[in-house]
């Protein structure tokens, strides 16, 4: 990397999931281990990188349009365009193959691979291209550590990551092939990067995984340790208030994660666990390993543990030779189970995993149309869970100030945005908020002080 007196300036834009916000924050790490300051402002930086995902539709070709916007992109003052740089998800399916359709991509690297960002930059200031698309287990050990300074600057809430990779080769995802195998980090380092996001500020933690609830960390005694117990280790840092935990495979909630929900006060009682489908013949042709009775099961008794468990989910509409019958299947799962919040799309084929040769697609216009159900069901059971908030009295955690003059935004428990007047209290701070309207997504209320609690 450059050795220049004069910094230099990196713009990381990241498309995608959690984990990749996660990625990000951890080049930006690198980076500024190698001189680089942060810009929000890619005709700013003197380097662009790119974090891509590859889950969604056409995620490659998205990339190849973003990066046809860049070509003409003109560093600071014009005098100098910036490196570019493709990393994610697209990268590690696309390799070299990026830099072939568009040379103007100085270096790719993996998801797996950017703890050695620092050199893959140098070579690309002296015009190399280079590709890191290697698996590599022990990646975390070579992630610069951050400062303290950086940490406080984003926020109190802070995403880490525990677990990466996936076994289940689901038809339709590619993450086993551009994540990798499941690997678990080890407790002990994973509690070491919590106490310093901690010692910074951060006062909720989202634990991320691409199938977290399959974490199994070395302990440092020899043996291996589950989410619940790491759960249960973070849980004991006193300044830490909240913990959150995503995503989830239906066959890895352990009957004593499910438990936690239930004895673990900083554990938030909301859940993202992802069900795809309502019929069992989608179910099984997705290889999901999992019948439709078997989750609604599984949620009534985390339900049992947490009475007042917020639910998510993730479904697939139009999944290859799903049938009306199949669809009206997963329509009534959702009305059985009830859920806060949910992500919805039409299948589209993803290179390289089993259901990409299926011959047997769903129309557009019908997976459109069943899309379009969904979503309104959906939309109408997270609509009917806000206003059930409206007359409750929930715990804010204030993360910053709002949109209007005075006002705070904070989350609730269920993950759901609150707005209220800044009275007296700071960001970091965890206040009772009495919730008298609810509009959108979002919740709006007044914070409920001692003395007014008193006097009623």
């Amino acid at each position: 990397m450059s050795t220049d007196s004069a910094p230099k300036k990196a713009f990381i834009k990241s498309y995608g999931c959690q984990m990749n916000v996660y990625d990000a924050t951890r080049m930006a790490d690198q980076l500024a281990a190698g001189g680089y300051t942060m810009t929000d402002q890619p005709d700013d930086a003197d380097l662009v990188v790119l974090n891509t995902c590859h889950i969604r539709e056409k995620a490659a070709e998205k990339v190849y349009s973003e990066l046809g916007r860049l070509k003409g992109v003109a560093g600071r003052d014009n005098k100098k365009a910036p490196l570019i740089g493709v990393a994610g998800c697209v990268a590690q399916a696309e390799g070299e193959e990026i830099i072939r359709r568009q040379p103007r991509v100085d270096f790719v690297v993996g998801p797996q691979a950017y703890h050695n960002l620092k050199s893959l930059v140098a070579d690309a200031e002296q015009g190399k291209k280079p590709v890191a698309t290697a698996l590599d287990d022990d990646k975390f050990a070579g992630l610069a550590k951050p400062a303290r300074r950086a940490i406080a600057k984003r926020g109190v809430t802070a995403f880490l990551t525990v677990q990466e990779g996936c076994d289940k080769f689901c038809a339709f995802c590619v993450v086993p092939y551009t994540r990798g195998a499941e690997v678990s980090r080890p407790a002990a380092d994973i509690v070491a990067e919590a106490e310093r996001l901690v010692d910074a500020g951060v006062r909720e933690l989202t634990l991320l995984g691409q199938n977290v609830n399959a974490y199994a960390g070395a302990d440092g005694r020899g043996g291996r340790m589950g989410l619940a117990d790491l759960i249960g280790r973070l849980a004991a840092m006193p300044d830490l208030k909240r913990i959150r935990f995503t995503t989830s495979h239906p066959n890895d909630m352990a009957e004593d994660l499910i438990a936690a929900h239930g004895e673990e006060p900083k554990l938030m009682p909301y859940l993202h666990l992802p069900v795809q489908a309502g019929s069992d013949s989608v179910l099984k042709a997705m290889n999901r390993k999992h019948t439709a009775a078997a989750y609604e099961e599984l949620v009534a008794r985390i339900r049992a543990a947490r009475p007042d468990l917020a639910l998510s989910g993730d479904f697939i509409v139009g999944f290859p030779g799903e049938t009306d019958a199949d669809f009206e299947a997963t329509m009534g799962l959702v009305e059985r189970v009830g859920y806060a919040a949910a992500y919805s799309f039409k299948y589209s084929p993803r290179p390289g995993t089993p259901a990409a040769g299926r011959t047997d697609h769903v129309p557009e216009p019908v997976m459109r149309e069943r899309l379009s159900r969904l979503q309104a069901l959906i939309s109408r059971q997270q609509a009917e869970f806000n206003a059930a908030c409206v007359g409750r009295t929930l715990p804010v955690l204030i993360e910053k100030p709002g949109k209007h003059e005075g006002q705070w935004v904070g989350r609730s428990p269920y993950l759901q945005p609150v707005h209220l007047p800044q009275e007296g209290a700071r960001v970091g701070d965890i206040v009772d908020v009495a919730i008298d309207a609810a509009k959108g997504n979002s919740l709006f209320g007044n914070q409920v002080f001692a003395e007014r609690s008193a006097a009623a």
